[in-house]
C-alpha cells in the first residue's frame, strides 16, 4: 500500500488518522508520563507541545534515514532500538545547546520539558511506527509532524481542563494523578467517535 503514488488527500487522510483516529497519546497510549506531568498549566502544556512538534518532526526523517541507509544496509537492525533511542537524545541535546546560545528566554521558558523529550515514549514510539508502517520519506516527515501535532492537542485539552479542576470540589480520594487519569480516559473516549471517519 504505501509504495503506491499518493495523492493530496491521502496525505490529508494520514494527517487526520495521525491527529484525531490513531492519536499518539489517547489512542496508542505512548507519552503518558510527560502528559500527566507537563498538564497541570496552559504555558508548561504549550512550551511542551511546541518542543515535541519540532523535535519529532526533525528526529522522524533522520532515523527513517538511520534505518535505511545504515541498519539494513548493514544488516544490524537488531540495535535499532538502541540507535533511535541515541539519535533522539543527541538530537535533543544539540536543540538544546541552539536554542541556549540563541534565545536564552526560549530555553528559559522550556525549561526541563526540552530534556524531557529525550525520555518521551511518544517520540521513540512514531519514529518506529514510521518503519513499521513502511513509510517512505514524505509519509514519514507528514506522519512525524502529524503525531507530534496529535500529541499537543491532546496536551492542551487536558491541560486545560486541569486547570479548571482548581475550581472543582473533587473529592480527596480523587485529586490530583487519580483525576489526572479518569480526565485522560475520557478525553481518549471522546477520540474514538473519530473512529467512524474509517471506512
Amino acid at each position: 500500500m504505501h509504495n503506491e503514488v499518493w495523492t493530496f488527500s491521502d496525505y490529508i487522510m494520514l494527517v487526520i488518522s495521525a491527529i484525531f483516529i490513531n492519536n499518539i497519546l489517547l489512542i496508542r497510549f505512548l507519552g503518558n508520563c510527560p502528559f500527566l506531568g507537563t498538564s497541570k498549566r496552559m504555558d508548561t502544556a504549550v512550551s511542551m507541545s511546541l518542543a515535541v512538534v519540532f523535535v519529532l518532526t526533525c528526529t522522524g526523517p533522520i532515523t527513517w534515514f538511520i534505518q535505511h541507509y545504515l541498519l539494513e544496509k548493514y544488516d544490524i537492525v537488531y540495535i535499532q532500538t538502541l540507535a533511535f533511542i541515541l539519535t533522539i537524545a543527541v538530537f535533543v541535546q544539540l536543540v538544546e545547546m541552539v536554542i541556549k546560545k540563541i534565545s536564552p528566554p526560549l530555553y528559559r521558558a522550556l525549561g526541563i520539558y526540552l530534556p524531557l523529550i529525550t525520555t518521551n515514549c511518544a517520540v521513540f514510539g512514531t519514529c518506529i511506527l514510521n518503519i513499521r508502517e513502511k513509510f517512505n520519506l514524505m509519509q514519514t516527515i507528514v506522519f512525524s509532524f502529524s503525531s507530534a501535532v496529535g500529541f499537543g492537542l491532546a496536551l492542551v485539552i487536558m491541560a486545560g481542563l486541569r486547570e479548571r479542576f482548581n475550581f472543582a470540589r473533587i473529592p480527596k480520594n480523587f485529586q490530583d494523578t487519580s483525576i489526572g487519569l479518569i480526565t485522560a480516559g475520557l478525553i481518549g473516549l471522546s477520540f474514538y467517535a473519530f473512529q467512524g471517519l474509517v471506512k
